[in-house]
């Protein structure tokens, strides 16, 4: 099941979705004792994760990690992880667990299985996987042309290295197998070139030319997609 919400007001959007984000982490607390989340880096997110910061949640129970991450250090200004930290994870959500990507390994290639690791350890299925989406279609750090697409839109693994084709940075990524086992999945969109994008990959056709069609174009998994301006 999808659903769309649409705004013209990006920060409006940002508050509602964090709103919603924080909502239905609550309840997962209540009902199993532990919530979970993996949050997607760029600038979209941010709005969304100062507001999440200041909800009402019981931060120590809240697990937090990335749906991808650029193979930087973590005071990086391109890491997801400065990110978070920066946001999310400030006064009350400080006390939130945080579980990265980035490991001291020298490239994600090598970074892959210690990665891995500490991401099965989690409790399976995620509560909630707020992606992002790129202008070329891509979703998490699983580009189109990318050499290691089909074995990230395959794989039984959780999380795999990639070399972007344009972007800069190698990166760690959770595969579709790790997205499509989550109990919920965000989208956000903005801007009109995006949603052009989201558009186009609503309709049939291979998940290899607009991988975000992973979440859109499947029906295990429930999606709301947050529109803006």
């Amino acid at each position: 099941m999808l659903v769309e919400y649409r705004f013209t007001d990006s920060e409006a959007a940002a508050s509602d979705l964090a709103t919603r984000i924080a909502a239905m982490l609550d309840e997962a607390i209540a009902a199993r004792g532990v919530a979970s989340i993996a949050l997607s880096g760029g600038r979209s997110p941010r709005p969304v994760l100062e507001a999440l910061s200041r909800a009402p949640l019981d931060w120590s129970e809240l697990i937090v990690t990335l749906v991808d991450e650029r193979w930087v250090a973590p005071d990086h200004e391109d890491s997801n992880e400065r990110l978070i930290r920066d946001t999310l994870l400030q006064g009350a959500g400080s006390s939130a667990r945080f579980v990265p990507m980035k490991n001291d390994a020298a490239d994600p290639y090598a970074g892959q299985p210690s990665c891995e690791a500490a991401l099965a350890a989690l409790p399976w299925p995620l509560d909630i996987i707020l992606l992002g989406m790129g202008e070329d279609g891509h979703t998490a750090s699983l580009f189109p042309q990318a050499a290691e697409l089909e074995e990230g839109l395959s794989s039984d693994a959780l999380t795999i290295a990639v070399t972007p084709p344009a972007a800069p940075h190698g990166r760690m990524s959770l595969t579709r197998h790790a997205i499509l086992q989550s109990r919920h999945i965000f989208l956000q969109i903005a801007g009109d070139t995006k949603k052009a994008v989201y558009d186009r990959a609503r309709e049939d056709g291979p998940i290899e030319r607009w991988p975000i069609r992973l979440a859109l174009c499947q029906h295990v998994v429930p999606v709301e997609v947050w529109i803006s301006a």
